[in-house]
């Protein structure tokens, strides 16, 4: 429901605030008070056509807000929260705003939003219907969505179980058809498959060995020189003919420090410490002394560790960055072989599964189409019901049938078709000429949909046109039903359908100094008797139009 609308800068209005009440709103004024450009203010931040030229003359920008209640409604916060909006509190505020170079910057929530966005989010929160704007009635793909709307339970469960069948149906043929592509590709895919296992299955490899062949490498590499480092090494602990060895130092010093530690018992500590020095000593030593005699110097080994190393560098580059990587990709190339391999099979299930889900599909779908014509006629009386309590008597309104190839919704195409003139043809909605007809045929069809349809606000502009009397209390009071199952806003001239409204806004065009501005006021009590007197054609002072627009605000 759309509860606040903010407008500034936009045509003649500076600034102008509005709060909606739900149920049945209207809009009344003379003729050019500026009426048309709220409407206008209200499809610009929907999303609709946004120029310069809506700027107010001496303004560098123009701004439209508009904040929606949809807590109650579960489709638009998921649409919402699937665009990336929350609506936490089940507000949701669109603002628009344009600039003097033509520019438009759209936001939700305080977020910037795309233009596609924002019309994907607004589509199915608020319809307007007038002269010019009828946008889901004009487009005949929402006939059939109309239609199974009114026809229930019935209609709506066969509908979602060809949605069902249908999304099966497109996910068997889509592997169906990667099945049956050309049986030359297939087999140099097999071709390449069957290469890159054999390749990898005769590498053997195993997890870690990159590693301890990078370390054996190193050390074969080096083999002279860790030998020749381990010969310093084993000189400098066990001694040369050119030097004393560590080992014998300290086992010096430890029998110096024995013969003292006997005197002086506070050296016990520093004669145990070294002592564990010296059986470090030794045990360095002798360690040295064998990794020196282990060192091989085989440069056939290190070719063959070169080689593996180079296999694994050659896998890594083609299958994956590790060796568990290399592995795993082995393993799925096991599956597409296979895939491959029994493709003829597969693709005989395939086909079979086709045939019966298409056999299934079109099963439901002519049951849908049999509830949908029988009960396509009880929709069109009412529908003709309607238009005739709304001076279009003579128009023939009808629900066309054409086959269609089985889709998510049936084999149906649907389309509303009338003839607004006795001995004229039925025609499609989009080549009636008369917007009057058209809104009024909306109207006809929210009120036969009341309760049913599922979008919230409803805004009819001015589709009043040519009709008076009897008429437009009929259509008052049809407006009125309507707003008692959805939020609805009117423009209007006429006095018998704004009596009927639950809340009355006058809108002025006034001149302040030597600007023209449009203003609005919410009419309440007496100033409503008061604008509706007005509408009714009576002089201000006119105690008879003052009377007559009390008696039609009744009691």
């Amino acid at each position: 429901m759309l509860t606040h609308i903010q407008i500034k800068n936009f045509a003649l209005i500076d600034d102008l605030s509005v709060e909606l009440d739900g149920g049945f709103n209207v809009l009344t004024g003379e003729t050019g008070a500026g009426k048309s450009i709220i409407i206008d203010a209200i499809t610009t931040v929907l999303g609709g056509r946004a120029s310069s030229e809506f700027i107010r003359t001496g303004a560098d920008r123009a701004s439209v807000e508009a904040v929606f209640d949809i807590s109650g409604d579960e489709r638009a916060c998921a649409r919402a929260e699937e665009l990336g909006f929350e609506c936490e509190d089940g507000a949701l505020l669109l603002s628009r705003e344009i600039t003097t170079a033509g520019k438009s910057q759209c936001r939700v929530n305080g977020r910037i939003s795309t233009l596609s966005m924002m019309k994907d989010l607004t589509s199915g929160l608020l319809d307007i219907h007038g002269q010019h704007e009828h946008q889901s009635l004009l487009g005949a793909e929402t006939h059939i969505d109309i239609l199974d709307r009114w026809l229930g339970a019935d209609a709506t469960t066969l509908r979602a179980h060809c949605e069902e069948l249908y999304g099966e149906l497109r996910t068997v043929r889509g592997e169906l058809e990667r099945l049956k592509r050309d049986q030359r590709e297939r087999a140099r895919m097999l071709d390449l498959y069957e290469f890159q296992r054999t390749e990898i299955d005769a590498a053997q490899l195993v997890a870690g060995e990159d590693e301890e062949l990078a370390a054996e490498r190193s050390r074969l590499a080096n083999a002279e020189k860790l030998y020749e480092l381990a010969g310093e090494v084993y000189d400098g602990l066990n001694g040369s003919t050119e030097l004393t060895g560590a080992v014998d130092l300290i086992s010096a010093a430890v029998t110096s420090l024995r013969s003292m530690a006997a005197i002086d018992e506070s050296l016990a500590q520093t004669l145990a410490d070294l002592e564990t020095a010296l059986y470090s000593a030794e045990q360095a030593q002798d360690g040295v002394r064998e990794y020196r005699d282990d060192i091989e110097f085989n440069p056939t080994r290190l070719e063959a560790v070169e080689e593996r190393i180079d296999l694994i560098r050659t896998l890594r580059r083609k299958y994956g960055d590790s060796i568990e990587e290399i592995v795993a990709y082995g393993s799925e190339l096991a599956k597409k072989i296979n895939d491959l391999t029994h493709s003829e099979e597969r693709t005989a299930e395939l086909g079979q599964k086709i045939e019966r889900v298409e056999d299934e599909l079109m099963g439901v779908a002519r049951r849908l189409r049999d509830v949908r014509k029988s009960g396509a006629a009880k929709f069109s009386s009412h529908v003709e019901s309607q238009l005739a309590e709304l001076a279009m008597g003579s128009t023939k309104f009808e629900v066309a049938f054409e086959d269609a190839q089985p889709s998510a919704k049936g084999i149906d195409i649907v389309e509303f078709v009338i003839s607004p003139n006795p001995g004229e043809p039925l025609k499609p909605l989009a080549k009636i000429a008369s917007g009057g007809e058209l809104s009024r045929l909306m109207l006809a069809l929210k009120t036969v949909m009341a309760g049913s349809d599922r979008v919230p606000t409803l805004i009819f502009d001015e589709i009043d046109t040519g009709i008076g009397g009897r008429t437009a209390q009929v259509l008052g009071e049809k407006l009125a039903a309507v707003g008692r199952s959805a939020q609805v806003l009117c423009v209007t001239h006429l006095a018998q359908i704004a009596s009927r409204a639950d809340v009355q806004f006058s809108v002025q065009k006034l001149v302040e100094g030597s600007r023209t501005v449009v203003r609005l006021d919410r009419v309440e009590g007496e100033s409503r008797v008061e604008e509706l007197a007005r509408m009714l054609g009576g002089a201000e002072d006119s105690r008879a139009a003052l009377e007559h627009a009390r008696e039609m605000l009744g009691p």
